[in-house]
């Protein structure tokens, strides 16, 4: 289970690594559509990432047989209306080009009731969103009418079964501890468009090198994905998105989060002391106000703790929240918390 706009330099440079082929669009002119932000919307405190152009391919006739890690399966090549099976499907689906179908699951929890404010919403307009984790809703997904799916939530083996009775389906179990980016790289190969996994790595090493020289002296700072629930401090890499963006950047990761492979470490709030070293942490929250609201209420909480106000981050006031849907892993996810990383270490 899950534990669960535009710079010029980066964009010039890279826009035609995603041009498209066709003008397909599987969007219903009778959806309810979702506002598209502009260049300069903020996203929590942070800018939004900046999207090329991301107009699917156009939909054709035909099929494949492709392997998943669940089995042969018989895929449409280039579907007219796929559907991701959780969000972070939904924004893979988008940057390799698939038409969407009219209607895409979204958290139905932690305050989502749209899709994550970082994500490229010029692509989900006219797209209506409905709550689909942790309650599943199949009659949702069958009335969305999508003739490819992209399923990530593959430990599940229910689903692994019930939705290739709604439409052709590639299922990977995207939440087995490897690295999101891994998951993303093989699903662009088996789908047979490893160019649009390899345009988004060609733009997320373009910002990744811009950020880099906006921070004065990266390695000499320590950083940390850190979260507190049922009186425990948690540090890890789970999935990878945090420490891979912290590791490009060559900052420091706190040693802890890196232990067990990068399960991370755990501490009682008698061992406060030990997170001594971070410079700066970086912590999870539910969406909107609602999750701000939310992390106020933790940080209250951590603050009767002895020890807890004379950390250096704390002092600092670098204990810094972000979407929890860019943990997850997908493509605009990892862009946005490069964005979230220089808006909190940038000189």
């Amino acid at each position: 289970m899950l534990v669960p706009p535009c710079r010029p330099s980066a964009f010039s440079l890279l826009a035609s690594a995603l041009m498209l082929v066709g003008m397909t669009s599987a969007h219903a002119s009778d959806a309810s559509a979702q506002p598209v932000p502009s260049s300069s919307t903020q996203c929590g405190n942070y800018p939004l990432p900046a999207f090329p152009d991301l107009t699917p391919i156009a939909a054709t006739p035909g099929t494949a047989q492709v392997a998943t890690p669940f089995g042969e399966a018989d895929l449409p090549t280039a579907p007219a209306a796929a559907l991701g099976m959780y969000t972070t499907d939904t924004d893979i689906l988008i940057w390799l080009g698939f038409p969407l179908a009219t209607q895409q699951p979204i958290r139905g929890i932690n305050g989502y009731e749209t899709f994550p404010c970082f994500f490229p919403h010029q692509s989900l307009t006219g797209i209506v969103p409905f709550g689909n984790f942790p309650e599943y809703n199949f009659e949702q997904i069958l009335n969305a009418e999508p003739d490819f799916i992209l399923n990530g939530l593959g430990y599940d083996v229910a689903v692994n079964e019930r939705l290739p009775q709604i439409a052709p389906t590639y299922s990977v179990n995207a939440f087995d501890g490897r690295s999101w980016q891994e998951h993303f790289k093989e699903t662009s190969i088996a789908l047979g468009r490893l160019d649009r996994y390899e345009a988004w790595l060609t733009i997320y090493k373009a910002r990744v090198a811009e950020v880099k020289q906006s921070i004065d002296n990266p390695g000499g700072l320590v950083v940390a994905p850190l979260s507190f629930w049922d009186n425990k401090f948690r540090t890890s890499c789970y999935a990878g998105v945090e420490c891979t963006v912290f590791r490009d950047l060559g900052l420091s990761i706190f040693a802890p989060a890196l232990n067990d492979s990068g399960n991370g470490t755990e501490f009682s709030t008698e061992e406060i002391g030990k997170l001594a070293d971070i410079d700066f942490a970086f912590t999870s929250a539910g969406a909107g106000q609602l999750g701000l609201a939310k992390f106020e209420e933790t940080k209250a909480e951590i603050a009767k703790y002895p020890l807890w106000d004379q950390l250096a981050f704390v002092e600092s006031e670098q204990f810094i929240p972000f979407d929890m849907e860019m943990v997850y892993g997908s493509p605009s996810g990892q862009l946005a918390f490069l964005e979230v990383v220089e808006a909190a270490l940038a000189k």
